[in-house]
C-alpha cells in the first residue's frame, strides 16, 4: 500500500488507504487514509481542495493520530480528501449535495473511519453524511458520523461555535504564564487563512486587547500596523472576492503569488490557519514572529521548527496540541449520538452544549500546554522543541 501510493511507513501507520474512483475512467476523486486505530476507530475531517493529494491526506491523518492521543480521546487517527473547488461548490449547492452524498455512500463500508468537517466542508455536509449513513443503516444513532453537525439536529457545530479556535485561544492564554514578556493585550497578530479557524481566533484575541495587524485568504493579504477592522473582515470573508473586498485602512495588500509575503511582516503571534507546509526552509529566515500558533495542521515541518527555535528564538506551538478543539468536540458528539445521559449532561447548562464544550476544550488544551512547558523546563537538552515534547506526550498516550 505504502509503495503503491508513495507513502512513508512509521511504527504508527498508515494502516489503510482507500481510493475512491470513477469506474468508467479509473480516475480517483477522493481518498480516505486510516492511520492508527490504537485508541479506537479513526476520526478526522473531510477536506475538499482542487489540488488535494493522498500524501497530504496521509500527513493530516498522521497528525490526527497524535492529536487524538494527546487529548486522551478514545479514537484513532484518520482523514479524507475530496478533489473539488470549494468556491465552485459553494456557488452550486445542489451539485455539492450530490457529491457529498456519493462520498458518504462510498465510505459507508469503511467502518473504522468517522468523518468530520474540514477545509471546504461544513456542518451541513456532515448532516448530509449522517443522514445518508442513517438511510444505509436503517436507523439513526449509528455512531458513524458525520460529526460537527448543526445543534438543531443534535450536533455540535465546530465552525459556528469556533471550537478549534477556542483551543488556540486557550493555548495563547496559557502561554502568557510561560513566555517571557508575552501578553495578549497589546500584542500584534497576523492570521494567515481568515476562515473558520482564523476568523474566530482573531475575534477572541481582539476581545482580549490584541491588535490584528494582518489577515489573508486566497484572494488577498492585508496588513495595517494600527490594526484591521475585524468586524468588516468577518462580514466579507464568505462573500465572493473575500478579503479583497476590504475597504478599511490597509497599508499593504498582497495578491496572487505574493500572498505568503504577509507572514514575513513583524508580529508577536503568527497564526497559520490554512494549508500545510506554509513555513519551510525557503521562507523561515523571513519570519519575524515571536510565537507561531499553529491553527492549521502541519503548517511547519519539524526541521524548520527546530531552526526557528534555535536561530530566532521563536516558539512553535504544535498543531496537534493547540488546534485540538474541533476534534475534542467531535469525540463528544460521537459519544452523545449513542449515550443519551451524556448528551443531557453536555446540554444541561445552556440547552445546546456550547458552554460545556468550551470549558472542556479550554481545560484539555490548557493542561497539555502546561505539560509541554513543564517538560521543556525540566529537559537538560535545550535544543529540544515544542514538537519534541508534544510527540513524546502523544506517544506516551498511544502506549
Amino acid at each position: 500500500m505504502q509503495k503503491q501510493f508513495g507513502l512513508p511507513k512509521t511504527e504508527f501507520g498508515p494502516l489503510k488507504v482507500v481510493r475512491i474512483f470513477d469506474p468508467g475512467t479509473n480516475q480517483a476523486w477522493a481518498f480516505v487514509v486510516i492511520d492508527n486505530l490504537k485508541r479506537g476507530p479513526s476520526l478526522g475531517g473531510t477536506r475538499m481542495a482542487p489540488d488535494i493529494s493522498v500524501l497530504e491526506v496521509y500527513g493530516l491523518a498522521s497528525a490526527m493520530t497524535f492529536k487524538n492521543a494527546a487529548a486522551r480521546l478514545p479514537i484513532g487517527g484518520g482523514k479524507s480528501g475530496i478533489f473539488g473547488d470549494p468556491v465552485y461548490y459553494r456557488e452550486n449547492p445542489e451539485e455539492k449535495k450530490r457529491l457529498i452524498t456519493m462520498f458518504a455512500e462510498a465510505i459507508w463500508p469503511v467502518k473504522d473511519y468517522i468523518p468530520g468537517p474540514d477545509m471546504g466542508t461544513d456542518e451541513q455536509d456532515m448532516q448530509l453524511i449522517y443522514d445518508t449513513f442513517t438511510g444505509l443503516n436503517g436507523a439513526p444513532n449509528h455512531g458513524r458520523g458525520g460529526v460537527g453537525r448543526p445543534p438543531a439536529n443534535g450536533g455540535l457545530p465546530l465552525d459556528e461555535w469556533g471550537l478549534t479556535a477556542h483551543g488556540l485561544y486557550a493555548a495563547a492564554k496559557t502561554a502568557q504564564e510561560y513566555e517571557p514578556g508575552f501578553s495578549i493585550k497589546g500584542s500584534r497578530i497576523i492570521i494567515q487563512g481568515f476562515g473558520n479557524v482564523g476568523c474566530p481566533i482573531a475575534e477572541k484575541l481582539s476581545a482580549d486587547g490584541a491588535i490584528i495587524v494582518g489577515a489573508s485568504d486566497i484572494n488577498a493579504g492585508l496588513f495595517n500596523p494600527g490594526g484591521l477592522d475585524i468586524e468588516e473582515l468577518a462580514r466579507i470573508r464568505k462573500e465572493k472576492g473575500g478579503l479583497s473586498r476590504y475597504h478599511g485602512k490597509a497599508e499593504i495588500m498582497f495578491t496572487g503569488k505574493e500572498l505568503p509575503s504577509l507572514m514575513n511582516l513583524p508580529c508577536d503571534i503568527l497564526v497559520p490557519a490554512a494549508r500545510p507546509n506554509v513555513i519551510t526552509a525557503a521562507n523561515a529566515d523571513s519570519i519575524r514572529a515571536k510565537i507561531i500558533l499553529q491553527g492549521a495542521n502541519n503548517p511547519v515541518d519539524k526541521a524548520t521548527e527546530s531552526w526557528l527555535q534555535e536561530k530566532k528564538g521563536i516558539a512553535c506551538m504544535t498543531d496537534f496540541i493547540v488546534n485540538a478543539g474541533g476534534v475534542i468536540a467531535c469525540a463528544a458528539e460521537l459519544r452523545m449520538d449513542k449515550d443519551m445521559p451524556y448528551a443531557e449532561e453536555v446540554r444541561e447548562e445552556d440547552g445546546l452544549g456550547r458552554a460545556f464544550l468550551e470549558k472542556l476544550v479550554y481545560q484539555t488544551v490548557s493542561d497539555n500546554v502546561r505539560e509541554i512547558y513543564s517538560r521543556l523546563k525540566s529537559e537538560k537538552d535545550k535544543k529540544l522543541t515544542w514538537r519534541d515534547m508534544a510527540m513524546a506526550l502523544a506517544k506516551d498516550r498511544l502506549k
